[in-house]
């Protein structure tokens, strides 16, 4: 799935438009605090590290971060590109993983 395509389907399941920026960034940051619980009771712990949960969570973090996006009428992919252009640019010289 294409990141803007994903951004569209996303916000078939947007409801409300009010406070939308707003209740997007407070999701966003409650996903997130998800998916570092689960880290931390991973690494501090000692527990499973529930890969379908954790999923599910980045799931819920990717929504969110998609809705900011779209409210700001910026395209996902652009995030995306945006940001691995930085990371080029930054650290140049490493070697590609795959």
């Amino acid at each position: 799935m294409e990141f803007n395509d994903y951004q569209k389907a996303a916000n078939r399941t947007l409801f409300g438009s009010e406070q939308v920026l707003t209740n997007c960034a407070l999701g966003l940051s409650s996903e997130t605090g998800q998916v570092v619980d689960l880290v931390k009771q991973y690494t501090f712990q000692g527990e499973k590290l529930d890969k379908q949960k954790l999923s599910k969570e980045m799931g819920d973090v990717l929504w969110y971060l998609s809705q900011v996006a779209e409210w700001a009428d910026i395209p996902f992919e652009d995030v995306a590109s945006g940001n691995i252009d930085r990371l080029n640019k930054r650290y140049p010289n490493l070697p590609n993983n795959h």
